[in-house]
This record gives C-alpha cells, sequence and structure tokens, in this order.
C-alpha cells in the first residue's frame, strides 16, 4: 500500500531531507585525496548525533546478507555501485569517485539521499558518467506530478542513461519513503512492465536513486555480504533524492 502524506508530515520529511543534505554536503567537501572513508563515517555520525536525530541505516536488516547494516553511511568506490562500507583501509585516491548515501530519522519521519562525488582529477569519460547520472534524476524529477504514472519516471531515467551509451543496474531500485526508511512503490530505473504503474497523486514521496555503470548493468555482491560492484569492473555512479507529490509539482526533499 503507498502510504500519501499531509502537507504537515510532508513539512516533518523535509527537515530530515535537509540535515541528509548539509550531511552530505559536508561530507563532499571532505572526499579528498588521504582521507578515509571511516573518517567520513565518524563525521557524519557526529552530524547526525549533533541534530538530534538516528541514522537510518545503521542497524538495519537486510534479508539477503543476513545481518543487520553497521555504518550510518554506504561508501562505494569506483566500481562499487551501493553498500560500501566504511573502513579506515579505503582510503581516497586522486582519480577515484565515491558514492555517499545515507539517510536519517527524525522526528518519526525518514529522509534518504546520495550523491557522487570525484576525488582530484578523473577521467572526462568519468565526469560524464556522473554527469548523465544526476541529469537523469533530474530529468525524473520533473516527472513527479499528480495525474503522471511511475513508469513516467522510471522511463524517464532509462531514456537518458541508454540514449547516452551508459547501462541500468537492474537489481537495485529507488523506493517510497515517509515513516519507514523503505516503503511503497519500489521505483526502478528502468521500465518494468512486470511491476506496478501507479499513478502519481498528491502527497505520495518517491526516493529516486539512479544507479548507472559505465559499463554492463550486470553486478555481483562481494563476499562481505553487502558490497555490489560491477561485474565487468567498470566505474558506477549514484545520485537520490526525495521528491513529494505536491499540488505545485515536484516539491525535493533533501536540498534547499
Amino acid at each position: 500500500m503507498i502510504v500519501r502524506k499531509t502537507p504537515a508530515e510532508l513539512e516533518k520529511m523535509r527537515q530530515s531531507g535537509l540535515l541528509v543534505w548539509n550531511v552530505l554536503k559536508k561530507l563532499g567537501e571532505m572526499a579528498v585525496e588521504g582521507v578515509s572513508t571511516l573518517d567520513l563515517e565518524i563525521l557524519a555520525e557526529k552530524m547526525i548525533a549533533d541534530a538530534g536525530a538516528k541514522p537510518a541505516f545503521k542497524g538495519y536488516f537486510v534479508q539477503a546478507a543476513g545481518e543487520r547494516y553497521r555504518f550510518v553511511l554506504c561508501t562505494s568506490i569506483n566500481e562499487e555501485i551501493v553498500h560500501g562500507m566504511p573502513s579506515a583501509k579505503r582510503v581516497l585516491k586522486s582519480g577515484d569517485i565515491l558514492s555517499i548515501d545515507t539517510g536519517v530519522e527524525l522526528n518519526g519521519y525518514y529522509g534518504d539521499s546520495a550523491l557522487t562525488v570525484p576525488v582530484g582529477e578523473v577521467s572526462e569519460e568519468t565526469r560524464r558518467l556522473m554527469r548523465v547520472t544526476e541529469e537523469s534524476l533530474e530529468l525524473a524529477i520533473q516527472q513527479v506530478r499528480a495525474g503522471n504514472r511511475l513508469f513516467d519516471v522510471c522511463g524517464t531515467v532509462e531514456r537518458h542513461v541508454v540514449s547516452n551509451g551508459f547501462s541500468i543496474v537492474r537489481e537495485f531500485v529507488g523506493h517510497g519513503i515517509g515513516t519507514k526508511l523503505h516503503e511503497e512503490p519500489q521505483i526502478p530505473n528502468y521500465v518494468d512492465r512486470k511491476n506496478e504503474n501507479p499513478r502519481l497523486k498528491e502527497g505520495m514521496v518517491l526516493a529516486i536513486e539512479p544507479m548507472v555503470n559505465a559499463g554492463g548493468p550486470e553486478s555481483k555482491v562481494r563476499s562481505d555480504k553487502w558490497t555490489a560492484v560491477t561485474k565487468d569492473g567498470s566505474c558506477s555512479a549514484h545520485f537520490e533524492h526525495c521528491v513529494a507529490v505536491t499540488e505545485n509539482g515536484p516539491w525535493v526533499l533533501t536540498r534547499p
């Protein structure tokens, strides 16, 4: 069942979303050569606690892994698509790209967002991968309007990514969000005819998160049971925002 939020609930989600934005902004600035992903984790945990919020990911049980996630952030480097785990051993170097994904729960409501940042100088093709991925998210956001259907959002991501010569990860998808981190509906970054195609209505909130590979779409999960990587070793980029359907069009809750 898709849960629609009242204006008052959306205002609460806005506060969660802005906290996530502030954390990611700070971490993106800190992601330079010589910094470890554990350094980012420590700062994020402090910022979230200082704001009186709870980390959404830490302690979250995932059936596929068979255990609870142990970190505040997912930090995924280069060929890592999602769910990379912070570590003192993962030190950033020039030429890397880093996806940072985090969520918070504040006053009973969740915010969830991700961005991918370059570390030092990266190749032009890698910059294009990041740009196209972010563009696909921005184009999808414009489809989050009452009366449209979910496939309008999914298909917009798919068309932009594929037309630019990149591929879409199919095993991981976006989701609804509210008083739970993951709610209905699931939001693939491609049109999956086996899925429901609900009409968008005011009060729905969608966490849209394109995950795009420079090479093929295939992925695998490492032996740590969490880190998803591209099968061919190509780089992957990831961007995410929470977007509400309102009478005035899309409202991105996870940025000012």
